[in-house]
């Protein structure tokens, strides 16, 4: 008997220490808050600086926890794969902050060349990719360049040339980086660079013509704009007629070898959302953009293509808003919201009298309909969950929450009040815990 209660106790012992090592909790970070989220919040007064508001994600509510310094006009943000570093650009000063989430700190930030539309973190270590359009280069006429930032260095560690950079993609070492660019010698190409091997302060190996250790320029497509990146297979979107090009497609990418391994044509192509081996492909073509199947008073739609990556075909297509589409998330109870900037905004949210819709739409996979939210305004950041039904929407600067149980066609359909209500202008959000 002794010995049997021996036995157990050892065993407690034993699991309470794997506990405390995580193998089955998880120690809160300082605000004690579970279900962290982050919005990046610009404002117009000078004498207040902008900043990264925590939400308590549980409850949608803003907890008494100071924000986090992100200059003056936070928008933009990007997680590390872990979630451990999140990173905001502050237009204001063309800086990227960063910041630890476990001690819930800043680490630093580092000013770049010019502003940015895209930059990535590819790992757990703090170091950080920015397209830099702008960025000037000694010596040469043309700009733009993909800039390395060392968070643990304070600054920018290596410029690598490449005109007109407009959006970076990483794997998930880090050791490849996908460039897209509107230059004119580069429109129809992805460059891909290895930046470990770059040289700093300035590296100008893409200026070759030949392809060496730290680039290559692979053509073959048609204005590509942005890609997904699984394992060793990258899907590239080519925007097509969109952009100016031909045909909107998505080709298959192996970057091991940097071939074309296969072409899907698809009614345009801008952004895109990878689950499973179904590929949701988002943008507006420039023609046959009509809003057919739905009543409104907008005269051209956007679509949304249904790949099926094992046949390499699309399943099926719906209509949706219309814009430049640069969001996608996909929600627990099988909901894809979609947003665009630049869109046909119809009627106006504060006098909801007739039709009232922005650049927000939502395709339900169950039934394969889409809803048009009274909305107006850009959709600049999405964030589901997994543990609740709900949405959060930046939307023209507002922090939207939705309701994804119920068909969202009424203001009152969101919860709790439709909006969390943080000062300022609302460029992003992002979950900062797994949940």
């Amino acid at each position: 008997m002794k010995r049997r209660i021996l036995v157990l106790m050892v065993g407690l012992s034993v699991t309470l220490g794997f506990a405390g090592c995580g193998g089955g909790g998880k120690k809160n970070p300082p605000s004690g808050l579970k279900n962290r989220v982050l919005a990046s919040q610009g404002v117009s007064s000078t004498s207040v600086g902008g900043s990264l508001v925590m939400i308590d994600g549980s409850n949608d509510t803003l907890p008494r926890v100071s924000p986090l310094a992100a200059g003056s006009n936070p928008g933009l943000m990007a997680l590390s794969p872990m979630r451990n570093l999140a990173a905001a650009f502050d237009s204001g000063s063309n800086t990227v902050f960063v910041v630890d989430t476990t001690k819930e700190t800043a680490i630093g930030n580092v000013h770049l060349a010019g502003p940015t539309s895209s930059m990535v973190f590819p790992n757990a270590n703090p170091i950080g990719y920015a397209a830099v359009p702008g960025a000037t280069i000694n010596g040469f006429s043309f700009i733009g360049a993909v800039q390395v930032m060392n968070f643990s260095q304070g600054g920018v560690t290596t410029t690598i040339a490449v005109s007109n950079a407009q959006t970076v993609l990483a794997n998930s070492s880090g050791t490849q980086l996908l460039v897209f660019s509107n230059a004119a010698d580069l429109v129809n190409s992805v460059t891909v660079l290895s930046p470990g091997t770059a040289a700093p302060p300035v590296d100008t190996s893409c200026l070759s013509n030949t392809p060496n250790s730290v680039c290559t320029i692979v053509p073959g497509f048609d204005h590509p704009v942005y890609g997904i990146i699984s394992g060793s297979t990258a899907y590239i979107l080519n925007c097509g007629p969109e952009c100016g090009g031909a045909q909107a497609s998505v080709m298959v990418f192996d970057l091991p070898s940097l071939t074309i391994t296969a072409t899907i044509p698809v009614h345009a192509a801008t952004w895109a959302l990878l689950n499973g081996s179904t590929l949701y492909v988002a943008g507006t073509p420039p023609t046959n953009n009509a809003c057919t199947g739905q009543t409104t008073k907008a005269a051209t739609c956007g679509r949304l293509d249904i790949v099926d990556l094992g046949s390499g075909t699309v399943t099926g297509t719906a209509v949706i808003s219309d814009g430049y589409h640069q969001r996608m998330d996909f929600t627990n109870n099988g909901q894809l919201f979609i947003g665009s900037r630049n869109c046909t905004n119809i009627g106006n949210v504060g006098n909801p009298s007739g039709e009232v819709r922005g650049c927000l739409s939502i395709f339900k996979t169950a039934d394969n309909s889409v809803l048009m939210p009274p909305v107006n305004g850009d959709v600049s950041g999405l964030q589901g969950f997994t543990d609740r039904y709900v949405e959060y929407v930046a939307e023209n600067g507002t922090l939207f929450v939705y309701d994804t149980t119920k068909d969202i066609l009424l203001i009152n359909d969101f919860l709790p009040q439709g909006k969390i209500n943080i000062v300022g202008y609302v460029g992003d959000v992002k979950a900062i815990d797994f949940f």
